[in-house]
């Protein structure tokens, strides 16, 4: 009891009084952000977008087309066309983070994926300063995208995410920033370098794919779907980082425009440099970091190890914050809402970052398919997710948040259910994901019919569709505690420490109806507000 107690999460501002089991729901950082800690602008989503996705991870779900058969344009029009309808429902699913600046309490395996990535590059410096590191005996077995001598790049670049993972979120714009400005200068390099070592961009962009026909159909089908999927995790995610913002409509230019363009940008130079590596090695390479390490094995001299370990060194400063921003930070809110009387975000994080080392997750880039398989894996289980979320806020809810019962475990409470189970949400995450099952098992390597598999490119949405949908019926059927005939969403929540006190003169409205929720139990009422 005495370790239990020092580690003891301090209680909130204006939660003094909570007691018993509402102390475990919640902590500072699971309710809605202070005033003083909603910084980010619509600049900073603006920049955000492309900070978030310069990173290698974004160059292998287009470059992996090309290695699997599609042209350079091909690959891009379907991530590009993915990419832009998933924007729609990042910008939708984040609303209530941007409106009620509180997070969603699901992002451990993509965490241990961007560390591999990560490792990768480590290893690259490693190599260009160490030769004998190459030859170590190397015992990570067939499948592994490590070496034994990767895994100490691994290893190296864990333990300096865990440092930069003491710096409070609200404080790293700057950082996201010089992100994007690494990789940018990183990326315009190698292009130039493969480029040139290629013969010029005229060859490489004139290079066919080796797909034709139905087979080249279906790949266009399964990469246009893929390139949503793909960024599934930021689609039920996306209050974590909404809630950052400022002014609720901030963030919908960046979702919008800025998402889909910044992933087209990346696409493009990782295809081209993917591209090239067939001029330069005979093979396609979707994996930049392994072509920057075979360029260097290949001509061993002080130019090409400079140019790799530079390069290397700013693909892993890129790997970090994109690990940070992508993964830890949703996979912290997690964790702190399962144990919120012990757990901030921040121990989240090394929380977080211990398990996406016990995972092993070099074993998910050992290889294209090996890639494509992981990321159309984890699409059903998110989709059905994200389905439920939307149509709760959006058509069940319309727009309101009871903050207060969110907190609270009176059963009176909006959010109490039956006995904290809202089963009208589990029928409908079942249903969402049972007719994609059976391709989600093809996927792993059960024998299948091929209309199994081809039913499965479109898993997100049927799986998005389907349990939206099952979930509406369920509350109509069985109508929840709340459940709104019009629009009710404020134009902004302040916590209520917040409202009074500080000098600010705020107009602040009651939400209808809150004082017929667990009264008693719930502590301060919660406020909609227009600043």
């Amino acid at each position: 009891m005495g370790l239990l107690n020092r580690i003891r999460v301090p209680q909130a501002a204006g939660t003094a009084e909570v007691h018993g089991r509402d102390a475990l729901l919640q902590n500072d950082d699971l309710l809605p952000l202070k005033l003083a800690d909603r910084t980010w602008t619509q600049m900073t989503y603006l920049v955000f977008w492309f900070s978030s996705v310069a990173t290698v991870s974004n160059w292998y779900a287009s470059s992996t087309a090309q290695a699997l058969g599609l042209s350079m344009w091909d690959s891009l029009a379907c991530a590009f066309g993915g990419q832009c309808l998933i924007a729609i429902i990042i910008t939708l699913n984040g609303r209530p983070g941007s409106c009620y600046h509180v997070g969603y309490p699901v992002a451990i395996v993509w965490n241990g994926v961007n560390a591999t990535q990560g490792g990768q590059c480590i290893y690259v410096m490693l190599h260009a300063i160490i030769p004998g590191i190459a030859r170590l005996p190397n015992t990570m077995g067939d499948g592994s995208a490590l070496t034994s001598a990767g895994m100490i790049g691994f290893v190296i670049f864990w333990l300096i995410t865990c440092a930069f993972l003491v710096i409070p979120v609200p404080k790293m714009r700057g950082l996201v920033y010089a992100k994007l400005c690494v990789f940018v200068i990183s990326a315009v390099a190698m292009l130039a370098w493969t480029a040139t070592k290629a013969g010029g961009l005229g060859p490489v962009v004139r290079q066919g794919g080796k797909a034709t026909g139905s087979k080249r159909a279906w790949l266009i089908v399964q990469f246009f779907m893929l390139g949503a999927a793909n960024c599934a995790t930021f689609a039920s995610n996306a209050a974590d980082f909404q809630r950052y913002a400022k002014k609720k409509n901030d963030v919908i230019i960046g979702n919008l425009f800025c998402f889909p363009i910044s992933n087209l940008i990346v696409a493009v130079v990782g295809n081209l440099v993917c591209a090239s590596s067939e001029l330069i090695f005979g093979e396609l390479i979707w994996n930049p970091v392994t072509f920057l390490d075979a360029i260097q094995t290949a001509e061993y001299t002080a130019a090409n190890r400079a140019g790799c370990f530079i390069i290397a060194g700013c693909f892993a400063y890129c790997c970090i914050f994109s690990s940070i921003f992508e993964n830890s930070l949703p996979a912290g809110n997690d964790i702190a809402a399962l144990f919120p009387k012990y757990l901030t975000v921040r121990r989240g994080f090394f929380v977080c970052a211990v398990v996406s080392f016990a995972i092993n997750p070099w074993y998910l880039l050992g290889s294209a398919s090996i890639f494509v398989s992981f990321l159309s894996s984890y699409q059903i289980f998110l989709s059905a997710i994200t389905g439920v979320l939307l149509v709760n806020y959006y058509i069940i809810g319309r727009g309101r948040l009871h903050i207060p019962d969110c907190f609270s475990s009176a059963k009176s409470g909006a959010y109490h259910y039956s006995h904290g189970w809202n089963m009208r949400a589990y029928v409908a995450y079942i249903v969402g994901v049972i007719p994609n099952f059976y391709g989600f098992l093809n996927n792993m390597g059960v024998s299948a019919p091929v209309g199994v598999t081809r039913f499965y490119f479109f898993a997100y949405w049927v799986g998005l569709f389907l349990s939206g949908f099952t979930f509406w019926l369920t509350c109509k059927i069985w109508p929840p505690p709340i459940m709104e005939s019009s629009w009710v969403e404020p134009k902004d929540y302040v916590r209520p420490e917040e409202l009074e006190g500080d000098g600010q003169v705020i107009e602040a409205t009651d939400l209808p109806q809150e004082s017929s929720m667990a009264d008693s139990e719930k502590g301060p009422s919660e406020k909609a507000v227009g600043v």
